[in-house]
Formats: C-alpha cells, sequence, structure tokens
C-alpha cells in the first residue's frame, strides 16, 4: 500500500481518483498492445471509432448524442478546464467536491465559490444556499455562469436523490447557470436496482453538459481517456472547447483511445468485470464504514464509488492529545497510523478546522496483484487473511481514538 503523502499543497497535492486497486481486464491489455503500433495520432477531440462508442454508452443510459456533439480527452480534467476557459465567468460547486474541479478554474483565474449541500447527499448544492450564494455573488459584482456537480460523488460517496436533484436543477435553471454534470462514477453504484439514478441533463437538456473519466468503471486510472457529451444546441460551445484541447494539445493516447472505444461498447466481459468490482468494493466499503461508525465517527453510508467519507469531529478530544487540530493534521495522523492514503476534506474544498477524510477502498483489497486479483475471484472476500489484515487495521485504529476520546470526556 502507498503511504507516502504525494506532497502538501492545494497545487502540488491533488488526491488521485479513488483506484479500483486491481489488475488490468486482459481484454482491455490485448486491445491497447494490438494498437500499440498504431503511428498516427488521435485526432484532438477524439476519433470516429471513439466518439461513436461514447454516443452508443451514453444513448443507453437514456442521453442520446451525435458525434458532433461528443468531444474526447486525456481524462477529465482537461475537459472541464476547455470548458471552464470555454463558457467564462464565476464557477459554483458544492462542498466538499471532487479534488480536481476547483484547481482548473483557479488556473485561470475564476474565483470559485463553494455551496453547502443538503443533508441527505454531496455532490449537488442545497437549492436554496444555491440561488443565496448566486444572488451574493452578483450583489458583489461577480458574474456566476458554471455549475459543478455530481449525482454519484466524489468524495461523499453518495448518490443524490431524485427529488434534491430536481430543485438543485430547477435553482440553477432559474439563474441561468450552465451546468457540468460529472457522472465518472455512474456506473459504481452499489445496488444498482434499488438506486434510482437521473442526470441532470434528462431535466435541462439545453444547459447540461456531461463529463465522464473512464477511470471511473471502464479503464485504469493510468489510461486517461474521458468525453464530454454536449447539449444539442450546443455546437458552439463544443467548438470553442475543440478550440481550448487544441492548444493544450490535450489528445487520447491512440492505444488508449482504442481501449477506451473498445470498453464502451461494453462487451460481456467488459461489464461482468465492472459488476464484479462493483460489489466487492461495495462489501469493502460497508465494512470499512460499520468500522468507522463503530467508533463514534460520523459518515453517510457509502452508495457508490471506491471510498468513504469521514468526519472525526466527534472524536476530536482524542485527536487534540496526539496533536491533531485540523484536516491538514488529520491526514498525515491517519495516513501514517493507517499505512494508507487518507487526503483530509481540505482537499476536497471543505473547512480545514473540520476533521474530514476520504479513505479510498482499493488500499484495503491486498499488497499485491494475486491478492487483489484474488479479491475479485472470492465468494467471500472479506474473509480472506489480507483484507481481514487491512480491515482490523482499520478497526484498531478507530477504537484507540474512540477509547481515547472517552477517557479525555469531561466529567458529567
Amino acid at each position: 500500500m502507498r503511504t507516502d503523502p504525494e506532497g502538501h499543497g492545494p497545487v502540488r497535492y491533488g488526491p488521485p481518483l479513488p483506484d479500483d486497486g486491481l489488475p488490468v481486464l486482459p481484454d482491455l491489455t490485448a486491445v491497447l498492445a494490438a494498437a500499440a503500433g498504431r503511428p498516427r495520432a488521435e485526432p484532438v477531440g477524439g476519433g470516429t471509432a471513439l466518439l461513436e462508442a461514447a454516443c452508443d454508452y451514453a444513448a443507453r443510459r437514456g442521453l442520446p448524442a451525435e458525434p458532433d456533439h461528443v468531444a474526447a480527452a486525456p481524462g477529465a480534467p482537461s475537459l472541464l478546464l476547455a470548458l471552464t476557459a470555454a463558457l467564462g465567468g464565476d464557477v459554483l460547486v458544492p462542498r466538499p467536491c471532487a479534488a480536481w474541479w476547483a484547481p482548473y478554474a483557479r488556473l485561470l483565474g475564476r474565483p470559485v465559490f463553494h455551496v453547502a449541500t443538503p443533508a441527505e447527499c454531496g455532490g449537488v448544492p442545497d437549492p436554496y444556499a444555491l440561488l443565496e450564494t448566486v444572488r451574493r455573488v452578483r450583489a458583489e459584482g461577480g458574474d456566476p455562469r458554471l455549475l459543478v456537480l455530481s449525482v454519484a460523488d466524489d468524495p461523499t460517496a453518495t448518490v443524490a436523490p431524485p427529488e434534491v436533484l430536481h430543485e438543485t436543477v430547477e435553482a440553477a435553471a432559474a439563474e441561468g447557470l450552465h451546468l457540468v454534470s460529472d457522472e465518472t462514477w455512474r456506473d459504481t453504484v452499489h445496488a444498482p436496482h434499488e438506486t434510482v439514478w437521473l442526470s441532470p441533463a434528462e431535466m435541462l437538456p439545453d444547459r447540461v453538459t456531461v463529463v465522464t473519466d473512464l477511470a471511473g468503471s471502464l479503464l485504469p486510472t493510468g489510461w486517461p481517456a474521458a468525453f464530454a457529451r454536449f447539449p444539442a444546441n450546443g455546437e458552439g460551445l463544443h467548438a470553442r472547447v475543440l478550440d481550448v484541447l487544441t492548444a493544450l494539445g490535450a489528445r487520447v493516447a491512440a492505444p488508449v483511445a482504442a481501449a477506451a472505444a473498445h470498453a464502451l461498447t461494453e462487451p460481456e466481459p467488459v461489464t461482468a468485470h465492472r459488476a464484479a468490482v462493483g460489489r466487492l468494493h461495495a462489501r469493502v466499503a460497508a465494512a470499512a464504514h460499520a468500522t468507522v461508525v463503530g467508533a463514534g465517527a460520523l459518515s453517510r453510508p457509502p452508495r457508490a464509488g471506491r471510498h468513504l467519507y469521514v468526519d472525526l469531529g466527534p472524536l476530536r478530544p482524542a485527536l487534540t492529545a496526539h496533536g491533531v487540530g485540523d484536516a491538514q493534521d488529520l491526514e498525515d495522523f491517519l495516513t501514517a497510523r493507517l499505512g494508507m492514503p487518507a487526503p483530509g476534506g481540505h482537499r476536497f474544498g471543505d473547512d480545514l478546522g473540520a476533521l474530514r477524510v476520504r479513505l479510498s477502498t482499493g488500499p484495503l483489497l491486498g499488497g499485491s496483484d494475486e491478492e487483489r486479483a484474488e479479491c475479485l475471484t472470492s465468494p467471500t472476500p472479506l474473509e480472506l487473511p489480507h483484507v481481514q489484515r487491512a480491515l482490523i487495521t482499520l478497526e484498531s485504529v478507530f477504537d484507540d481514538l474512540r477509547d481515547d476520546a472517552q477517557r479525555w470526556e469531561p466529567p458529567r
């Protein structure tokens, strides 16, 4: 498991997307290897095969698209940077939000305003808080134009209920905002047959651009590929985004594009692998959630992705005794104690003083490819010795904090 913190600071340290921690699907490796000899670069915005596969993938999810309304890039960050540059104005994001959203706006010199989320979920702003923030920013001379949100969320691992999403989208529409819906984690919902999923693009088709990073469920994080689906009336925005991608030289590597196009067609090996990965991480996330909540920490039940978001505020007395006073201290403390990255909530736009972290489930699957692959094929992955050891370490660290907090509680 990786234990070094990868540097510090808002620019040099960007917590990566939660990795699935598993070996690459052999089918994808074969496609990538077969395309490795191609001498020509993929066009900016993606070649025909990749764009058509992306359109079919979106259409299967109720979001029909034509290739001239889709653009591909080497990862979602370059698409968000291009969208932010093309749309102009100030940017609104929920608090907390994915670690990579805000830096790209700041890189362009655009103000970023964080908006509180509702009690039910993260990923989308509370509609009343959104309206108030927009009005306040405009009253102060700002120009809010872009709202970035995610129904299935990193970092909170929640899935926004349709009624909450609908109210937020209505509020955004009333204020004339353009929405970017980050749907990277859409296919990682833990209980897909029990979860009602709606995309903002279904509710507000003329003002929503959907961005999907294939690292969410289809490709390894080391093979960067993503696509954006623009509104039917978004020809001008599509063209401006392509201009920015051209200036950046943001092309998907040809072998990765071949693997991405193959994965987006969703052949049976890919879908079976994705489903197995989803079930595995759902089990591990549920076990990790039970552990942290049992120790007195707060965490919404994880519903998607390969992570959970934990508030250790109730354990502050014990953490204070260990010299932990803010999220950066907590990140350092837990990373050292757990032997795995535990990025603090401040990395996701949360308050530095709040004792929150994102914990990923990938590092709990073992330390070698063999151990991690065994997790995927085992009918009882939580009973594997290496998974048990990782969960016992997690439990021990949090139980120690609980016991310390109880000792530090003032007498009643």
